[in-house]
This record gives structure tokens, C-alpha cells and sequence, in this order.
């Protein structure tokens, strides 16, 4: 039996997308995942995804009072999300379940460093969760559109949708700048905890005289710079950047889910219309 398809008309264009790939209830689906010898539970993408989560458990545990441990876990648990994609890739084990653990690894992860910062800084604790609101509605209202619209990953936007979301999903090395900048930022400033020894910088001579005429005290701030403050000021941009992307990423999809609905109820007038002929 073909899957449902949904057929929308804008302004003259006509799209068609399947709704799924196969036509199956919950029930069938999990006989399925129960029945077959192969196991996409086990899938190595799969296998580097829990590694993910138990790293990052552990460096949640140790966030508080080892800051070593901690960044080595968390780094390592980082990392592995460069890998599980090429993992997928090579040995052709992508899989609709690898995406969505993939995107919870990646939400949970940064949440629970989000958590830790809004009692580390209590003063900006409000910033810090809607930062975690907002990655977490972004997403899923974007993984939810992308399904119902019949897309096979929810990194398949075509630039008429969105320019922005296209060139930040489409490019590996943006996603990556963006998705690495945004972890490093948040990461920096839980660094500066912990990280009280300045690096001692110096401004070059020649701004060095200007910057004593216009802001005496500029070089003793530079000076007492530690290496964690410099990265939070150098991924800031980046950090900005990323949820700026969110911020549009939850906008497009719910026009995309408003377009849905507004489909669905032309058709049901449509039909009732035609029940009455």
C-alpha cells in the first residue's frame, strides 16, 4: 500500500512529499523492531551515541568539583558527534532512530551544561534557561515539521524554505563552526570558574601608547585576561550566531506546520463541500 502524501499549492507551485517511506502503525512497526536479526539498536552510530551519553554523564558529575575530568569527558563526548555521522555513512547504517538520538544526545548535553551555569552565575540564570528552551522547542518543532513534510533527515532544507537553515544544514563545515563554536562558548564559561591565573598580555607598543591616552586602565585589563575569558569573547559571535539560527530554524517550522494545517483544512472544506453536491 503507497504512504499518504501530502500535495500543497502556494502562489502556483506544487509540492508532493510521502509522508513516510512505509505504511505502518506503531504496532507493526514495533513487531518489526522485535522480529528481524538486524539490529539497529547496535548499529555502530548507535553504539558511539550511548558512549556519547555516558561520557557526558560522568562529566556532569565531576562538572562540580573536577574541572580536568570534566573537560575531558565532555570534550571526548563532543568529538564522538563528529564521528557518529561518518560512522553512519561508511558502513551505511544511517537510521531515522541514530538522527533522533544523535539530536537528544546533543540537547540533553548542552542543557545539562546550561543547568550548571544558571547556578554557577545565578545572576544571568534566566538567560541560560531560555537559551535551553529555546534549543529544545527549536528543535523539536523542526524535527516534527521535517517528518510530517516527508523529509528523511531534518538536515534536508531546500533554500526556497529557508537560505539560512539550507547553508547552516547543507555546509559540513558551517554546521560544525557553528554547532563547536556554540558548545566552546558555553564550555569557556564554565571554565572561568575555575580559571583565575591571568596570561599576562600585553597591548603591541604602538596601540599600547594610544590605549593609555583614551582608556588608562585598558592594559591592566588586558593583562589580567585568563585564557578562558579570551575564548568566551572569541566564540561569543559564534554563540550569538547559533541561536540567532535557532531562533529561525523554530520560526520556519512552525510556518511550515501552519501551512499544514491550513492544507488539511482547505482539503476537509473541500471534501465537505463536494458531500453536499
Amino acid at each position: 500500500m503507497p504512504a499518504p502524501a501530502l500535495t500543497v499549492s502556494v502562489e502556483g507551485k506544487s509540492r508532493e512529499r510521502s509522508t513516510a517511506a512505509v505504511n505502518l502503525d506503531a504496532k507493526e512497526a514495533v513487531d518489526i523492531a522485535q522480529g528481524l536479526d538486524e539490529n539497529v539498536f547496535l548499529f555502530v552510530p548507535n553504539l558511539i551515541g550511548y558512549t556519547r551519553i555516558i561520557l557526558a554523564a560522568v562529566a556532569l558529575k565531576y562538572m562540580p568539583s573536577s574541572p580536568w575530568y570534566c573537560t575531558l569527558l565532555y570534550g571526548i563526548s563532543c568529538l564522538l558527534d563528529a564521528v557518529d555521522g561518518h560512522a553512519a555513512r561508511l558502513l551505511n547504517q544511517t537510521s531515522r532512530f541514530g538522527a533522533v538520538l544523535d539530536m537528544i544526545t546533543d540537547r540533553c548535553t548542552t542543557s545539562g551544561l546550561l543547568c550548571y551555569l544558571a547556578s554557577a552565575y545565578p545572576s544571568y540564570a534566566l538567560v541560560f534557561q531560555a537559551l535551553i528552551a529555546l534549543d529544545f522547542s527549536s528543535h523539536y518543532v523542526h524535527m516534527y515539521s521535517t517528518l510530517l513534510t516527508g523529509s528523511k533527515s531534518h538536515k534536508t532544507i531546500e533554500s526556497d524554505v529557508s537560505r539560512i537553515l539550507n547553508f547552516y544544514y547543507n555546509n559540513p563545515k558551517t554546521l560544525f563552526l557553528f554547532c563547536a563554536g556554540n558548545e566552546l562558548c558555553f564550555f569557556a564559561l564554565y571554565l572561568m570558574k575555575w580559571d583565575t591565573t591571568p596570561l599576562g598580555l600585553s597591548i603591541p607598543p604602538p596601540l599600547g601608547f594610544v590605549a593609555s591616552k583614551v582608556a588608562p586602565g585598558l592594559a591592566q585589563w588586558v593583562a589580567g585576561l585568563t585564557f578562558a575569558q579570551i575564548l568566551v569573547m572569541v566564540t561569543f559571535p559564534i554563540c550569538f550566531g547559533k541561536n540567532v539560527i535557532n531562533i529561525v530554524q523554530g520560526w520556519k517550522a512552525s510556518k511550515i506546520l501552519v501551512g499544514v494545517d491550513l492544507a488539511e483544512r482547505m482539503e476537509m472544506m473541500k471534501r465537505k463541500q463536494e458531500e453536499k453536491r
